[in-house]
């Protein structure tokens, strides 16, 4: 009974996030930096949304998922960054208890669909490669909507079973959370319960989505990379090296902080490592993804400059 009462005031009373610093002149130092780059995710993955949406040249099954990915990126980035802008501002960074599960929801759902979504673009990549006279049967439109709705039920499955978790964790003690945003790990460090289900199932549930995903990226590569290597013409090579170059450079930057996140042992890194590598790819790559997708992509750029110069000249 004294438990359930000292739950019941964590929930009323939420958790203290500790944040990145606690030097004054660093949070408002950081405070701008964070507010510049979110301003650039939001009117980059925008940007890009509308620009595919507007664009017929750009109506094609990779562009279609990279408008998917640039929504996720948004949502993605969305799920902590207002939060921890505001945390720097207030003397004392506190959540809710019902506000940090929709947090570490939200987190979840749009970081594992993020992760179906970069699946389906390195199995697109790999059907338009090698097999190029089969691309429009393999990805057509209805394929193209159940690799899509297989993400966004793989984000929801997986967002579903850390929420659960969470609500099952009992807290009786400090509600003081040593991160920015309601992370699961420095949550269950926190929890007076019994860990053993709540820490495993959510484990369990994202590890399957990153080894799966991680798993058809490689092998599609490899196969790419074959039949790269069996082309005789090297204009060939380079126009089909240079479709994938904007893909493998974001798979590389997020799967590479993923990694070393949740793969490599704690005891090698500390806490304080552990958030500047999760602003990393919570608050830096989704700015990333539009800037390497636009920059490297000769098709988007196209269409940009025709938008621009009709704009111009109407």
């Amino acid at each position: 009974m004294d438990s359930l009462r000292q739950r019941n005031d964590t929930a009323m009373t939420g958790f203290i996030l500790l944040g990145l610093t606690n030097d004054p002149v660093l949070q408002i130092i950081l405070f701008t930096i964070i507010l510049c780059i979110y301003l650039v995710t939001i009117c980059g993955n925008l940007s890009t949304i509308i620009l595919i949406r507007i664009s017929s040249q750009l109506h094609h099954p990779m562009y279609f998922f990279l408008s998917h990915l640039a929504i996720a990126d948004v949502g993605y980035s969305s799920s902590v960054t207002p939060n921890m802008l505001v945390n720097f501002l207030v003397e004392t960074n506190t959540i809710s208890y019902p506000g940090c599960a929709i947090q570490l929801g939200s987190a979840v759902f749009f970081g594992s669909t993020e992760c179906i979504l970069l699946a389906a673009m390195a199995y697109d990549r790999f059907t338009a490669i090698c097999s190029p006279l089969l691309y429009s049967t393999k990805m057509s439109t209805q394929v193209c909507v159940q690799l899509l709705t297989v993400a966004y039920i793989g984000g929801f499955f997986d967002a579903s079973s850390f929420t659960i978790c969470f609500y099952f964790l009992l807290f009786c003690g400090p509600n003081q959370v040593n991160h920015f945003f309601c992370d699961f790990a420095p949550l269950v460090e926190l929890s007076c319960s019994d860990i053993s289900i709540p820490a495993v199932v959510p484990s369990f549930t994202a590890g399957s989505i990153i080894v799966v995903t991680a798993v058809v990226i490689t092998v599609s590569y490899v196969y790419i990379l074959i039949t790269i290597l069996r082309m005789h013409s090297t204009e060939g090579r380079h126009k089909a090296f240079s479709t994938c170059t904007s893909h493998l450079t974001a798979v590389t930057l997020f799967y590479g902080t993923i990694t070393f996140i949740y793969v490599m042992p704690k005891s090698s890194y500390s806490s304080d490592q552990n958030k500047v590598v999760s602003v990393f790819y919570m608050v830096v790559i989704p700015m990333l993804n539009p800037l390497i997708y636009s920059l490297r992509n000769n098709e988007i750029k196209g269409a940009l400059k025709r938008k621009l110069a009709r704009k111009i000249f109407s």
